[in-house]
This record gives structure tokens, sequence and C-alpha cells, in this order.
């Protein structure tokens, strides 16, 4: 597949090359989010030496890292011999150092794992070898856990050595037009609800499959390499999974508040808390808070849900419906698949018009600093984006229905806007409608006399005086 996006991660990369002198770069993010994609097209026009580690010995590392070394630097002696150590190899590198080179080193939880030492061995080859050398060194790991903990943390050994770290987080919805060239919308929303943008994932779907033969191929089929994908992914990162399948199991079945999340595991308070902050420091999970609050850690508004898309789908729909599946039932669940997908697509679909608020903002249509959700009580607004700059405040609602739009949903709008505590009487306030099947004829007229910015599905269709 052609490489999509990351136009930002790759100027960041390309910026540090650039500075010249020693570089230390951790690169991490969770599996399969294209990580290592991105390094290769940072390297492909570099001199450069990529190592993938997996789960052998120390000493087989190194007769392979040697072997690779030594093909790089055309020393037959050393493709023989490989390294004896991780000290030798930091002296190789230093006596090599004579132009600007790229090291990379992929998966570098696994020579943890073969190692324990191996952070304060790396730290004792930058302080002694590389420092004062043009070398570009990069170590990439899946398991954002051990890449914290080793590497990133502030009692890391490796804390004070790197020059700059990079996360590579899931990609914004509109990166799916480029993976999918030519898809319509309704399209794209479906296949983002499923799969999120995991490039890895998106390699295995076809847009001009229909989504529920696409669904019974790849996530019903026990052979399938979506049907392990979670097990396999969690089992990677935690000592404790079932007791995350559980609490993620309560996510996905709605229960966002704290209390709901105990109640429904029946785990007490501490322990439910404690994963919660594990699974959100692994970004599966996430903390929304009205947009508004001043300190969203302490607040009590607090509501807990799935981020990872693929995770979101999973865990309501394949999870709780394994022994259906495993006796080769699959026909059932995808039958109530069906029957609730729509409403499941409409959550998502909150999420992709909050990218295309981002994409606007580039665009120069809108400008914010915060972007995001707010409710109190039993009132809601989908979107709030706040400038804090201007005083302007972009209030927002996503309807997908097959109804279109009307005025209606439209003079809702200000009487929320009203509950809305932030800068009031000092504050410009602006309204926006997001719309899966469109506007009446009435609200679009209204909408170019009041200044109200309309868009169905992710095409603007009335910005006049907004």
């Amino acid at each position: 597949m052609e490489f999509v996006n990351r136009r930002e991660e790759l100027d960041a990369l390309d910026r540090l090359y650039r500075a010249g002198g020693f570089q230390f770069v951790p690169l991490y993010g969770r599996r399969r989010v294209g990580k290592t994609r991105l390094v290769q097209e940072f390297i492909k026009d570099k001199p450069a030496l990529y190592f993938l580690a997996d789960s052998v010995s120390e000493s087989e590392q190194l007769r392979n890292l040697g072997r690779l070394a030594g093909e790089h630097f055309q020393d037959a002696i050393l493709v023989d011999s490989g390294f004896r150590d991780w000290y030798q190899f930091f002296r190789y590198l230093k006596e090599k150092a004579g132009k600007r080179r790229v090291i990379v080193i992929d998966e570098f939880p696994y020579l943890v794992n073969s190692n324990r030492a191996i952070s304060s061995i790396f730290q004792k080859g930058i302080d002694e070898y590389l420092k004062n050398t043009g070398v570009f060194l990069i170590l990439m790991g899946s398991s954002v856990g051990m890449m914290e903990k080793e590497v990133l943390f502030y009692k890391a050994p490796l804390y004070g050595r790197r020059t700059s770290s990079l996360e590579i987080r899931e990609m914004p919805f509109d990166a799916l037009h480029g993976f999918f060239p030519g898809a319509d919308f309704d399209t794209l929303l479906n296949i983002y609800s499923v799969f999120g943008t995991i490039p890895a994932y998106l390699e295995k779907v076809s847009p001009r499959r229909d989504m529920a033969k696409s669904i019974g191929a790849l996530l019903l089929d026990r052979s399938s390499f979506f049907y392990n994908e979670v097990e396999f992914i969690l089992r990677e990162e935690l000592r404790e999974p079932r007791n995350y399948f559980v609490i993620l199991k309560a996510l996905a079945e709605g229960n966002r508040k704290l209390s709901e999340i105990i109640n429904q595991t029946g785990f007490d308070k501490g322990l439910v808390s404690r994963y919660l902050d594990i699974l959100r420091g692994l970004r599966f999970v996430e903390k929304e808070t009205p947009v508004t609050d001043q300190a969203p850690e302490k607040s009590k508004q607090g509501l807990y849900r799935l981020h990872d898309k693929f995770f979101a789908f999973w865990f309501k729909y394949i999870f709780p419906n394994r022994g259906r599946i495993e006796i080769g039932n699959a026909e059932y669940v995808l039958k109530a698949i069906r029957g609730t997908f729509d409403l499941h697509v409409a959550g998502s679909y909150e999420d992709a018009c909050r990218d295309i608020c981002k994409r606007l903002m580039a665009d120069g249509a809108l400008q914010f600093t915060a972007l995001g959700k707010w409710w109190s009580r039993n009132e809601e607004l989908d979107l709030v984006a706040l400038d804090e700059e201007s005083g302007t405040i972009y209030f927002g609602e996503c309807t997908w229905s097959a109804k279109k739009v009307g005025e209606d949903v439209y003079r809702d709008l200000p009487r929320k806007a009203a509950l809305v505590d932030w800068r009031h009487k000092k504050r410009a306030e602006k309204f926006m409608l997001f719309s899966k099947s469109g506007f009446t004829d009435g609200m679009i007229a209204t909408a170019g006399k009041e200044g109200v910015l309309l868009l169905h599905k992710d095409k603007v269709v009335q910005r006049k005086g907004f």
C-alpha cells in the first residue's frame, strides 16, 4: 500500500537529521500503527542501518546485528563473527561515524527481555562512544508501557540522553481518503468505525466489498488475522489481561462513569481506577471531560471510553459472542451487528467531525485552541471549540440520520450554548451543523442569513457569514 499521511512526523525527523550532531530519538506507538513504515520512508534516501530485534537470546541478537552491520559497512569479518557484546557495537559505530548515519533498532523491548540491563548499557554506550558523533539513533517499540519504563520516564536510564521523542498515534479520519482514493464518505466512515486508521488493518480491507461481508470474512472467521488480534496486543502489554478484558467489555457496553464501571465489573474502586490509568497510558482508553473544564484530571464529570476504534468494535461485538463464533454460528453474530451497526457508526461520526474541524482550521475556515464535547446533567453538545485568543466559541451538532436536518436542531443550539460557562458576555458565538443526509431548504436559507456553517457529511455546503 502507498505511504499515506505522516507528513508532520516525517518533517520532525528530517529537521533533526538536518540539525547534525548526535541525535537519539525514541519512537513508539501501539502495534501496527505504522512506525516501521514511517521509518522506512525516512531512511530510504539516507545512509542507514535498520535492525529488527526479536525474541532470541542476547548472543543471537548480537550475531544478527553484526551480520547486518558487516553487510552495511562491507566488513566480511564482522559478517562472520558478529559482535561479542554491545560495547563492541558502540565502538564500531564510533569508528565508522565519519558521516551522518541513521541507526534504527526496532522492537527495542525484545532487547530488554533478553537483558534487563540493556537500557543502562545503551546509556553508557551513548555517553562514552556516540554523543560526539554524527550518529542518528532511533529506538523503536510497540510495547508502550515498556518503552516508557525503559526510555521515557524520568527515572529511566536513557531519559536524559534523548534529544527528542516521537509517539506515533492513529491518523485522523481524513487520512482514509489517501488509503482508499475515490471511496465515498459513507464507505470511509464504515471502515473507520470498525478498523480505525491503523495501516496494517486497512491493508486488508477492500472499500468495494460490502461492510457486512468484510466483517464476516475478517472478524468472524476464527482463522482470520483479526480474530485474536486484541488478545495478542493486550497479552503483550499486560500481566493480568483477564481483569482488563472485563473492564474493556464494560466500557464497550456503554458504561462510562467510574461508578457504572465498578458496578458492572464488581471490582473495587481502587482496582478499577488503577486499571483505567494503565489503559489510558497505553492509549486504549481515554477520559473525556467537558472541553471548558479547567482541571480535567480533577474533574468529577469525567467519562471513560474506548479510544481505539478496533478495540471498541471488537469488545462490543466479537468478545461477547466468542462462544457462538467458536461453534460456527457466526451468522447469528453478523445479524446482531447489522441490527445496531448504524447506531455504532453514528458515534464514530462525532469523532470524524472533530477531525474535520481540524482540517477546517488548517484551511482557515475556523480557529480554535481547544476542541471537544460539553455536557452538564441532562444537556450535551457534540462539538464545542474554544479560541482563547479571539474569545470565540463554536457550538456544533453532528446528526447521523436518514432525515435532513431542519431549523429545529439549529434553534436548540443557542439554548444549549447559554448553559456553557465560558466567558459569558465577553465571547463571540458561532454555530455549526454536520449532517449525514443534508439540510432542509429552510435550514439552508436560515444558515445563509445567520452565518451558520453547514457540512453535509464532510463537505461544506454553507459558510456565508460564518
